[in-house]
């Protein structure tokens, strides 16, 4: 036993002085370091952007997601039913009942 589990041992630390070894950080990092501080903006310069591009919600979008949430809502109704049904539900209870007379 104690031969095996040195045997074990010995090749596992074999494959794990073979293995390379990630160089964390690497020039990335030394990329970042020497970037410049980003310059920061008024919070206005962001919301008054150009009025002449394109709107992201446009009508379509918004019939589009109003359509999701009435079929997620209609999907969410559908779940709230009872999920054992009625005679499942009796012969359950019987079970019960038959049980604690015991």
């Amino acid at each position: 036993m104690l031969f095996r589990q040195t045997f074990i041992l010995t090749v596992f630390a074999g494959l794990v002085g073979c293995a390379t070894i990630p160089e964390i950080g690497g020039e990335q990092a030394i990329a970042a370091r020497a970037a410049p501080y980003p310059d920061l903006i008024a919070l206005e310069t962001l919301v008054n952007t150009d009025l002449s591009e394109q709107p992201r919600i446009t009508t379509a979008s918004i019939i589009g997601t109003e359509n999701r949430v009435n079929r997620l809502r209609a999907n969410a109704a559908a779940l709230r039913g009872p999920v054992v049904d009625g005679a499942t539900r009796a012969r359950m209870q019987g079970a019960i009942s038959r049980a604690a007379l015991r």
